[in-house]
This record gives structure tokens, C-alpha cells and sequence, in this order.
């Protein structure tokens, strides 16, 4: 199975408000005119801290059908995976489903543009995939718009269902879950703040990489409004020494300043 979501980036409109001293890529497509409202920097690659977690689930579920059954053990770890971003679980299926293969493979299946394995020095940190937020809105609207219907339920069910909390201890109701009210789905990622996973990108960088593996990176990806109507992707890096709470509050800005198409503002966030 092949999937092509060919995306024509026409200029760099937007009306994004992006915090002094922050690199934001930003993508918002709504399902509904099959129209881009947002794009700055639509193929600028990111590291991908977490978000490289819908590749690793998607990539094992690929050849699943027709029933896509999954054992107790491979449920419990995809669920809290998606659910909750444990980076448990992403190693463990990193490991065994072969690393950086995955990534080169949902590349072809999705026709990725801009995605890349993580760096020859490091092959062991999924973290470190290069994605950018065009490409992610591809895999959403894969997930969406064409996966075997058993793979886009329990995939968007999950994400629909994310934890306040990361099994880390981070707070991932930011972004996309801060600016709106539900209805919304969301996979977040978070990478080189005091604290997060070692997997993300904290230790043992490499000193040359094409993609920045030093400053903090917050990304929010995901959907908004009923029936998943728009896509949202924004990935952000932030000046070295930003703190957590810092970086939340310059993303919130950021994506309550766009245009998305069925999203309901939070009383907060008017």
C-alpha cells in the first residue's frame, strides 16, 4: 500500500505570532476545503522528540491486516505509547522493528518528503528523527483519510484520549490542548528541558547534525474540531536554558495566533 498526500506549499502565508528568539515550523490544513490556513516553514526540519511515535505505531501495524488484532502486551504498551508518549515503549519497538528502517520505510509508504532517520552516530534515539511539519500533516491525513479503518480508530482513539501527564511526569496539555477545547487529538513532543528523556535528545549529542539537536524543542501536533476537521502541526525550538513552563507559555502564543478551522478557543485563551 502506497499513499501520496501531495501538498502544495504556495508562498509562506500565515498569521503566526512567533515569540521573540523561537524557529517555528507550522502547518494547519483543514479537511474540510482540502486547504492549507497556515504555513511557515512548512519543510524545516525538526528533531522530532516524540512525534516520531505515530511512524513507530503505524509502521507495526502496517502489515496487521485484515483483523489488526493486537496481543494484551502489545496493547498495553502502544496504548500508554500514544497515550501517554512513554519512551518505554517507543524503545522497545525502535529495537525490535528495526530502528531507522522504520522511518525509511514510512517514508515511502506516505511519501514523505523531508523525514530522516536520526543521525549515523546516534541510530539507538528515535528522538533525533528529522520531521517536519508538512510531513506530519501527510501522516495525519494518511491516518485520517485512508488507513484500514481498524488502524485510524484505534490510532486517533488513543490520541484523542492523551493523559494530562507524560509517563516522564511533563505536562503535555500544551499547545493545541491548552489553546482549545475539545474535541481534540493530540501527539505532542518535548526534547532537552531539565528532566525529560534521555531518548529525546539530552545526552551524548552529536556535535554536527543538519537538524539542531542542542536547543529545547516543543512541538504540538495533532487535530482539532469535530470530525477531525483541521490538522495541526507546529514544532518550535527555543533558546538554549528555556525553561519548561517558559516554552509552554511561548507555544500557547503561538498557536492561539493561528487560523484553525473548527476549533473551539478555550474560555482562557480568547
Amino acid at each position: 500500500m502506497v499513499s501520496r498526500f501531495p501538498v502544495e506549499l504556495v508562498g509562506h502565508t500565515h498569521s503566526a505570532v512567533v515569540p521573540a528568539g523561537v524557529v517555528a515550523g507550522v502547518a494547519v490544513f483543514d479537511r474540510q476545503t482540502g486547504q492549507f490556513t497556515e504555513q511557515l516553514n512548512p519543510d524545516l526540519r525538526f528533531r522530532s522528540a516524540s512525534v516520531v511515535k505515530l511512524l513507530i505505531v503505524l509502521d507495526f501495524l502496517w502489515d496487521g491486516g485484515p483483523s489488526y488484532e493486537l496481543s494484551a502486551t502489545d496493547r498495553a504498551r502502544l496504548d500508554v505509547m500514544l497515550r501517554s508518549s512513554d519512551d518505554d515503549a517507543a524503545s522497545y519497538y525502535w529495537e525490535e522493528c528495526g530502528g531507522g528502517q522504520i522511518v525509511d520505510r514510512m517514508v515511502s509508504r506516505l511519501g514523505l518528503t523531508h523525514t530522516a532517520p536520526p543521525p549515523a552516530t546516534h541510530p539507538g534515539f528515535w528522538g533525533y528523527v528529522a520531521m517536519t511539519a508538512a510531513d506530519t500533516v501527510r501522516i495525519y491525513r494518511y491516518l485520517l483519510e485512508q488507513a484500514p479503518v481498524a488502524v485510524r480508530e484505534y490510532v486517533m482513539g488513543n490520541l484523542h484520549q492523551a493523559t494530562r501527564h507524560g509517563t516522564d511526569g511533563f505536562d503535555q496539555y500544551f499547545g493545541i490542548a491548552s489553546v482549545f477545547d475539545p474535541p481534540f487529538s493530540i501527539k505532542q513532543g518535548w526534547s532537552g528541558f531539565v528532566g525529560s528523556s534521555g531518548f529525546g535528545s539530552d545526552r551524548a549529542k552529536p556535535k554536527v547534525s543538519e537538524v539542531d539537536l542542542t536547543r529545547e524543542a516543543l512541538h504540538t501536533t495533532g487535530t482539532v474540531g469535530t470530525d477531525d476537521r483541521s490538522i495541526v502541526a507546529v514544532y518550535t525550538l527555543h533558546p538554549d536554558g528555556t525553561a519548561y513552563e517558559q516554552a509552554c507559555a511561548d507555544l500557547a502564543r503561538l498557536t492561539r495566533s493561528l487560523t484553525v478551522p473548527g476549533g473551539i478557543r478555550a474560555a482562557d485563551c480568547q
